[in-house]
């Protein structure tokens, strides 16, 4: 009779176990490389989602950014993660040159959040004062398919260059990219980012260089509604004493259909409320704004995030 008792309070458990873990909603956030803005947003966002969100398991993923992120969304491989406008346009069409073999028709929207900013740093001593002198240079484009690489490519066809014309190019994550240029190893490198990256601060403070302006004529022959003109303000870098102009996108924040209505309503909604907390894990964040927060969408809201912006008098 004993032993009758001990299996049956045994299965109990075990029942009970079951289902506790099978009520877990586990949310993957997934980001981008350490030195980038995308890895300490998400950080935040994961212990924001951890309290918020009931029974939630949270983890955050370093990737190689946008395009890394969409694909894994795809495959419901993580449950909300950062990428470029450009980036999700291609994904959302399937162009195969962005490296989107077929429409990643699975994708939606959370959120756009804030504009990255293209910005072109060189070596002080590298003689290069406009998008003509990086002809013959060496320069790191981010890494491959990333949104920063992706970006490197439309800016420089603008431009009309190509990574022909360069005497080497590589393509590494920020920090990595800043090493190179410590050691004299590259000339430049081109960093898709919010401003106040810790990668450029980090090179800046470290050794002199200048920043390479984008012109406007320039940013319009990209021929993407994605890119739009725009300043890196005086300062915002040691030695940087005037404005640059350089090219904007803005950053959004992407799930998959899969995720539950009330999981993604809950991860929108902890974004909004936490903005000052966000925006304490990195300068980048201050930018985000409810009120744009449905600006610029390339493809369909999450039905989600489209319950919590009702709520809010965003969408009729």
């Amino acid at each position: 009779m004993k032993s009758i008792v001990r299996n049956c309070l045994f299965g109990a458990l075990v029942s009970v176990a079951a289902q506790t873990a099978s009520a877990a909603t586990f949310v993957n956030v997934l980001t981008g490389g350490t030195s980038g803005v995308y890895y300490p947003l998400g950080v935040t966002l994961s212990q924001i989602y951890g309290e918020k969100i009931p029974d939630s398991k949270v983890q955050v993923q370093s990737t190689k950014a946008s395009a890394e992120n969409l694909n894994l969304l795809q495959s419901g491989r993580g449950e909300i993660g950062f990428s470029l406008a450009d980036a999700v346009s291609d994904a959302w069409k399937g162009n195969a040159d962005a490296g989107f073999a077929k429409p990643l028709d699975h994708l939606r929207a959370v959120a756009s959040v804030y504009p990255n900013y293209i910005q072109i740093v060189a070596l002080a001593d590298a003689n290069i004062k406009s998008l003509a002198d990086l002809k013959g240079k060496r320069i790191s484009v981010g890494a491959p398919r990333s949104g920063t690489e992706i970006n490197a490519r439309a800016i420089l066809k603008a431009a009309g260059l190509s990574y022909g014309d360069f005497s080497k190019v590589e393509y590494l994550p920020f920090g990595e990219s800043v090493e190179l240029m410590k050691n004299r190893q590259i000339d430049v490198t081109l960093q898709s980012a919010g401003l106040g990256v810790a990668a450029l601060r980090d090179l800046s403070s470290a050794v002199k260089v200048n920043f390479v302006p984008i012109p406007a004529d320039v940013v319009a022959k990209v021929g993407d509604a994605a890119y739009r003109s725009a300043l890196i303000p005086s300062h915002t870098y040691d030695g940087q004493e005037a404005d640059v102009t350089t090219v904007a996108i803005n950053n959004l924040l992407i799930t998959n259909d899969k995720v539950p209505t009330d999981v993604v309503y809950e991860m929108t909604r902890g974004i909004f409320e936490n903005l000052e907390r966000l925006g304490t894990s990195h300068a980048a964040a201050r930018q985000i704004k409810l009120e744009n927060a449905i600006q610029g969408l390339p493809l369909p809201l999450h039905p989600g995030a489209e319950k919590y912006y009702r709520e809010q008098g965003l969408i009729k």
